[in-house]
């Protein structure tokens, strides 16, 4: 249940939904937390609250991960207030539901911006304490939209398989290092972002019906404690993709 005990956990966008519940899933298994939100501090700090209940240390730390001095800003706040980032879990993320010609240029940029250039952004800033200790886990949230095209939209596709693709390229270039890095990709997820999205429905999925957050959360304490994965990225996805 320790096994992460002592290790420090950067969750973006960890405020709701698959964030939270991996920040708590973490914190179970001994890691202290830092809950990056953007906007619902109320709720960045009743995660953090959760935590600190378990008897782990918990920061909420406001940042847009998707520009460079905010994550430049958060990463100095959490190595003051809690030391090193060793586990780097990039799940922040948006879907705006569009059908290909709909989306505008704007749209576009803005998805690919908060998707996939947060996640180059933040383990940029991350990676190197964690070559300096030759110890590091990077988790990146992917999708089934990369797999199947899935149910939000062109934008959010090509986000999610981007990720995929710097997930690969990252555990390759940090093998030697004492880093891995992986993928999760959820397909339809009981969340807010899934819920509130018209095109998602439990039809859609083989198992009949939506997964929950905690199915998610599972996955990625078991590839924060894994030492020999690297480089993959792991379906949840009630049957829909099969690799």
């Amino acid at each position: 249940m320790n096994s992460l005990s002592h290790r420090v956990a950067l969750v973006t966008g960890a405020s709701r939904g698959i964030g939270a519940a991996i920040a708590i899933a973490l914190a179970r298994s001994g890691a202290h937390i830092v809950v990056n939100f953007r906007e619902r501090a109320d709720a960045a700090n009743t995660v953090c609250n959760e935590i600190i209940r378990m008897g782990q240390r918990a920061i909420a730390v406001q940042a847009d991960v998707s520009v460079a001095a905010d994550v430049k800003r958060m990463v100095a706040k959490i190595e003051t207030d809690l030391g090193r980032i060793d586990i780097l879990v990039n799940n922040a993320a948006i879907a705006r539901p569009r059908k290909l010609e709909e989306i505008t240029e704007a749209e576009w940029d803005e998805v690919l911006r908060v998707n996939l250039k947060s996640v180059f952004l933040v383990t940029q800033a991350a990676v190197a304490g964690m070559r300096e200790r030759r110890w590091g886990r990077i988790i990146n949230l992917s999708s089934v939209a990369a797999q199947t095209g899935g149910a939000v939209g062109a934008h959010y596709a090509a986000s999610k398989a981007g990720i995929i693709g710097l997930t690969r390229s990252c555990a390759s270039a940090f093998v030697k290092s004492g880093i891995t890095v992986n993928a999760i990709a959820p397909a339809l997820i009981e969340t807010e972002m899934v819920t509130s999205n018209p095109n998602a429905s439990p039809a859609m999925i083989p198992m009949g019906h939506f997964g929950s957050v905690d199915d998610v959360a599972s996955i990625a304490v078991m590839l924060a404690t894994n030492e020999y994965m690297t480089g993959q990225t792991v379906s949840v996805n009630g049957g829909w993709y099969m690799s």
